[in-house]
């Protein structure tokens, strides 16, 4: 039986290389940046947002070559013989535009999803709205709680807003930033959904409790993680966060795929909710975890390959590990 209890999402077994911390003046001038920059947003017209997004992720493609090289190798892995290298960079800078263009039409968008006609701002903007609402919000109600996992593509940002509105209390799982005024900046961005936002670190008592209360958990399970599994992601074996698959056996609860993807046009957004993955009979435990994974993996990648220039590649997420061990061998 895998045990859950006090278990956190980060391995506690081995001391972490700790990460090079900025300088305080570092971190004030990258704030001051930041905050101006999306001050501006959210009183400039959407079109200017997309040509400042354009700019700043061409600056970043061309002026950041490791972030550059991981994208085009992910993508090189990923479509292996389906695309060629013009395609693939092509991918890869749009990658690059669709990181910046998230946060910065998120700006914009806030105090839109604030007033009081936010639903009908969200309908303006979304395809089938309504519908795909009545579902994430039927999948919650019937299971009394369930876990809803987004890949980091399109906008999520958006994603604890949209299901604020519809009436699906969330607990989402956040990984904190290296920049402390950046994090309050960030944090109280996202806390204005209504929504709970709780630190990756030490989450997992959260995590249960939220279920327990008969509430859902929101969480971005697609980056690589020392203390997870290994499963078939694209084509290769990419270490996998398990906290969802162990949550939806011990509680009994549906996963649920969901993603806020731009529309061809750039200017409105289609809303995606998978059916639901839930646990099944089984005879080993571990067996099924890794199912639930890799179901979970498969839907997310069937999102990606529609929309693969909004995914986010520039992260290393078939990173190996020399020192890792699988959560499920320490939980065991």
């Amino acid at each position: 039986m895998v045990e859950v209890k006090g278990a956190d999402t980060q391995s506690p077994k081995k001391p972490k290389k700790k990460r090079s911390k900025k300088g305080k003046t570092l971190q004030v001038v990258e704030y001051i940046a930041v905050y101006t920059l999306l001050v501006f947003c959210r009183i400039t017209p959407l079109k200017i947002i997309h040509l400042i997004s354009s700019l700043l992720g061409n600056l970043f493609y061309l002026l950041v070559p490791r972030r550059r090289k991981i994208a085009v190798d992910n993508l090189k892995h990923a479509y292996a013989g389906e695309k060629d290298d013009k395609e693939i960079r092509k991918i890869a800078r749009m990658s690059c535009i669709s990181f910046f263009l998230t946060f910065l039409e998120g700006s914009k968008f806030q105090a839109a999803l604030k007033s009081g006609s936010v639903q009908d701002d969200l309908r303006k903007a979304s395809l089938a709205l309504d519908e795909l609402f009545q579902k994430a919000k039927r999948i919650h109600d019937d299971s009394k709680g369930c876990i809803f996992v987004t890949p980091h593509i399109g906008n999520w940002e958006l994603l604890p807003h949209v299901s604020s509105v519809v009436g699906i209390p969330l607990v989402v799982v956040v990984r904190p930033l290296d920049n402390i005024y950046l994090e309050k900046l960030i944090y109280k961005k996202r806390a204005g959904s209504g929504q709970v936002i709780i630190p990756k670190k030490n989450a997992m008592f959260t995590l249960q409790k939220t279920l327990q209360h008969g509430e859902s958990i929101g969480m971005l399970p697609d980056q690589s993680t020392m203390r997870g599994i290994s499963v078939d992601f694209f084509g290769r074996k990419a270490t996998t966060t398990p906290v969802p698959a162990i949550l939806s056996i011990a509680y009994k609860r549906p996963i649920v795929v969901v993603a806020c993807c731009r529309s061809r046009d750039g200017y409105s957004f289609e809303g995606i909710v998978s059916d639901p993955v839930s646990p099944g009979e089984y005879r080993s435990e571990k067996e099924e975890i890794f199912r639930l994974t890799e179901e979970v993996n498969k839907k997310m990648e069937l999102i990606i390959r529609k929309y693969p220039e909004q995914y986010l590649w520039m992260h290393n997420r078939w990173k190996t590990y020399k020192h890792k061990k699988e959560l499920l061998q320490e939980l065991h």
